[in-house]
């Protein structure tokens, strides 16, 4: 009886420890996503404001899903590389 309730118990355990695995992988795949939403409307309002600014010396760059993702992903880097592309083309 008392190995059956031990096997119960490290079986409880197992379970329990590949559950929490399973949880944190989940957690971790659906962080991505999140954190790429956010700093692309991160980005989009620093484009914004940089248009903003930059109307005053006449450039500006035109918010579109690929400079809101390069914005966002890359931060006031990313918005600096914009406008110097911008003054290129």
């Amino acid at each position: 009886m008392e190995n059956l309730l031990q096997s119960q118990n490290i079986k409880l355990i197992i379970y329990g420890a590949v559950g929490l695995i399973v949880l944190y992988l989940i957690l971790k795949l659906l962080k991505l996503p999140f954190k790429i939403l956010i700093n692309g409307i991160l980005g989009v309002v620093l484009l914004y404001i940089a248009n903003l600014i930059g109307a005053n010396f006449g450039i500006t760059v035109g918010i579109n899903v690929v400079t809101a993702l390069i914005a966002g992903i890359l931060g006031i880097p990313g918005v600096i590389a914009l406008f110097i592309f911008q003054l290129f083309i």
